[in-house]
């Protein structure tokens, strides 16, 4: 256990400086209450900052159906599903999961309340796959399919992937891994948590020769969306064009269900449009994947970000996670199933847990505090921040993770620092080898409960954190 190890962590890690990327400048901030941190620089100019924040709070009725062109467009560009394998993460069968696996440390598997009638409330892993990086190539896609077999295996059941990862390879690979592991009978389709992202537009393989043109005659002149609504070069969350990915992602998957599905970096959006037109275009969004929650598509949804949640409430590109919270009432009422959020925390970005970002009820506080306030499960990507925090971690900070035995690995070490933060269900880690989910699932057998919380007394000045999940489409 962690408790006041916290703050020796920091004095710890202060003397070195890992290197994100060449875009990126590390810098130490000291504080007793702040851990390690990034602060990274975009080479762009930032528009002016909007001074009104963007409250949800017209109420309208829960809408059930959308009309007009994009209702009528949701489907044109619909992918043959075929046979998809039927069945969801479900209560009974993920709690089966956590209850064979003996040797689990206690905290290990989690409650990921779903407010689905069918799903119920999910036991998942507090270590989750993730499948963005990779080479686009079959041997990385049979890697993968290793992976995630050795994981089912080991006691990891949450699969997380998005459709533009790796073009659309991603997906395909964790559903033929999938699909084996029900074949040899590893799992049943009822104990995985599989989770996928739509916004960020992807080619599926090759690109056409003219970008702008395919788009225009596959979307836009089918009313999918229009190019005012098609963001920085590579975002959309139109209801049309979320429900023709999910249907894309659903045939990538083999899956006739999805357990949870996040509307991918929806920040990105507010580099261009101003906070009222956002406010409209997520709500239209929500709309949409509670009408896919309606027809068994999807059992809950989310959001997935990497800077919304972590800059200052009162900096652009902030996400408030109260006004999406009633952005979802108004989509589907009380029973709404916005139900998870994904964002960054390791042992670099600390942001979630110390840096009061949010306001819930006229309250300054954390977004981890945020979260269990408005009952939203809180997933941590990038735990290993792209596998910098695997290598180089000084002794000393080793020294801290001893609950881990004798000689825990760096990346073993850093897993244990998310998966013990309180109010973190899983900690995510990108892992396409075996010999990686070999080595992350060894911390298993060790306790997971969570850790005495840090105050967030102290919020260190940023600057605006470099986003490696860049996927513009170059049109020209």
């Amino acid at each position: 256990m962690l408790n006041t190890k916290s703050t020796a962590v920091l004095s710890l890690l202060l003397p070195r400086t890992w290197r994100v990327s060449s875009a990126c400048r590390g810098e130490n901030l000291c504080s007793k209450r702040v851990l390690y941190t990034f602060a990274c620089s975009y080479g762009g100019v930032q528009k002016p900052q909007l001074a009104s924040p963007f409250p949800f709070r017209t109420r309208a009725p829960p809408r059930s159906k959308f009309t007009g062109v994009q209702a009528n467009a949701s489907h044109t560009m619909e992918q043959e599903t075929g046979t998809l394998l039927p069945g969801r993460a479900q209560a009974s069968e993920t709690t089966e999961f956590a209850k064979s696996f003996r040797n689990a440390g206690e905290g290990h598997f989690r409650s990921l309340p779903t407010h689905n009638e069918i799903a119920g409330e999910l036991k998942v892993s507090s270590l989750g796959l993730g499948t963005y990086l990779g080479p686009e190539s079959d041997s990385a896609d049979t890697e993968y399919s290793q992976a995630i077999l050795k994981a089912f295996n080991l006691g990891i059941n949450l699969l997380d992937t998005a459709v533009n990862y790796r073009s659309m390879r991603s997906e395909r690979a964790v559903g033929n891994a999938v699909a084996t592991a029900l074949a040899q009978g590893i799992v049943t389709r009822n104990q995985v948590v599989v989770c996928t992202k739509g916004g960020y537009f992807t080619f599926d393989g090759n690109r056409p020769a003219n970008p702008r043109q395919w788009i225009q005659e596959n979307f836009v002149a089918k009313g999918i969306f229009s190019w005012s609504e098609f963001a920085a070069g590579c975002h959309c969350m139109t209801p049309a064009y979320l429900k023709n990915q999910l249907e894309i992602s659903r045939k990538n998957l083999g899956l006739e269900t999805i357990d949870i599905y996040y509307v991918h970096n929806p920040e990105t959006q507010l580099t261009e449009v101003l906070l009222d037109v956002f406010k409209k275009r997520i709500c239209d969004a929500f709309g949409a994947l509670e009408e896919a929650c309606a027809e068994g598509k999807i059992s809950a949804y989310g959001v997935a970000t990497w800077n919304g949640f972590r800059v200052p409430y009162n900096k652009r590109g902030h996400l408030s996670l109260e006004d999406l919270v009633h952005a979802a009432e108004d989509a589907g009422g009380e029973g709404h199933h916005f139900r998870v959020i994904q964002l960054p925390f390791n042992l670099s970005l600390t942001e979630a847990e110390t840096a009061a970002t949010q306001i819930v009820n006229g309250k300054q506080m954390s977004l981890l505090d945020a979260a269990r306030q408005l009952n939203i499960s809180v997933v941590a990507s990038a735990s290993l921040m792209q596998a910098q925090l695997c290598n180089g971690l000084p002794e000393e900070v080793r020294g801290v993770f001893s609950d881990l035995g004798n000689e825990p690995t760096d990346a073993q070490c850093a897993l244990q620092f998310v998966r013990t933060t309180p109010g973190i269900t899983t900690a995510l880690a990108g892992m396409r080898s075996v010999a990686h989910v070999e080595e992350n699932a060894g911390i298993i057998p060790h306790s997971a409960t969570p850790r005495d919380a840090v105050s967030p007394a102290y919020v260190a000045p940023r600057s605006s954190i470099c986003d490696y999940r860049n996927c513009e489409v170059s049109l020209n």
